[in-house]
């Protein structure tokens, strides 16, 4: 991690513990936001006005937050007016690391020289995904939640109006169900993984597998997305686990009580999703599987295992 822009190698993705040894996430640094006009946004401050070539978008493909992000991109069709980097899968000693795919726009070698170009003196991990500015020089964001409701509103005529992914009349309830979600299961399956106690473990884990459940009853109705025929953002934050689930959560991070295999409604669900146009463009388990197992800390010998069998999920693919 960064400490006074200085890197420190002996990195732990373990950086804060709660009263119980739970594992505790960063909270993001960056928080402006890119609107039409440039106005301000919810957070930060204005000047980040939406124009097509401007903005560049770093993401690791293992990183379910940064799919995120390429999701809705792909889905508002920001494709052209938005440019992306794509960092190298596993975690080098310098964290994210640009590799067969470089760095075209700051020419760097490590994620981490482009937050001391933003903020010499930060503190802190180098995560993804991160939204860089190429006029002002500088990262608008690194919250995924934030960036991907701004691919659905804050690039105006840029995007494609036709899909709105936090439609006014649904955003109380996405809303409700995203403050269910995320704690339970997107980032519940961290809290299980990194858990330091066994206390702290079998809470996260009770959670994961009891929003599953609810999810799969949820979805036993028939419908198509969590709001009926309608996708949004919603789906989109709950797919990126989802897909990640049997071939890193199960086994390295100890979430093995079920399968998302044995859920067929979700599994459904996560193959429709992965159907759309573009998404499947924006998954690789080949870069999750080599990322999560280059995770010394859970997996020190890095071998990375041969299964699980996708073929049900993920077709030809």
């Amino acid at each position: 991690m960064l400490v006074n822009g200085k890197w420190m190698a002996n990195w732990q993705p373990v950086q804060a513990k709660d009263e119980k040894g739970g594992f505790v996430r960063q909270t993001s640094s960056f928080r402006n936001w890119i609107t039409p006009d440039g106005s301000a946004g919810p957070t930060g401050e204005g000047g980040f006005e939406a124009e097509a070539g401007r903005y560049h978008l770093y993401v690791a493909l293992i990183c379910p937050w940064a799919s995120r992000t390429l999701i809705g991109r792909k889905l508002k069709k920001l494709e052209n007016a938005i440019s992306v980097t794509v960092v190298e899968p596993e975690l080098s000693e310098q964290g994210w690391r640009f590799g067969a795919e470089p760095d075209p726009v700051n020419g760097a070698t490590y994620l981490h020289e482009i937050y001391t170009r933003a903020d010499p003196m930060i503190s802190g991990r180098a995560t993804v995904p991160v939204l860089w500015d190429k006029k002002r020089g500088t990262i608008v964001n690194n919250e995924s939640a934030e960036i991907l409701r701004m691919m659905n509103s804050g690039f105006g005529d840029l995007a494609d109006a036709s899909l709105d992914l936090y439609p006014e009349d649904l955003r109380a309830r996405i809303d409700a169900l995203n403050e269910r979600i995320y704690p339970r299961l997107n980032n519940g399956v961290y809290r299980a993984g990194f858990a330091t106690t066994q206390i702290a473990y079998e809470e996260a884990f009770a959670e994961v597998f009891a929003m599953l459940d609810e999810l799969e009853e949820r979805l036993s109705d028939g419908r198509k997305f969590l709001f009926d025929d309608r996708i949004t953002e919603a789906d989109i934050r709950l797919f990126v686990t989802l897909i990640r689930f049997d071939a890193a959560y199960y086994g390295l991070f100890k979430c093995n009580l079920r399968r998302l295999a044995d859920y067929p409604h979700l599994t459904e669900y996560t193959a429709r999703i992965l159907g759309l146009p573009g998404v499947r463009e924006t998954v690789s388990i080949d870069h999750i599987k080599r990322g999560y197992y280059s995770i010394k800390a859970l997996n020190p010998t890095g071998i990375v295992p041969v299964g699980p069998d996708l073929h049900k999920l993920m077709g030809n693919a």
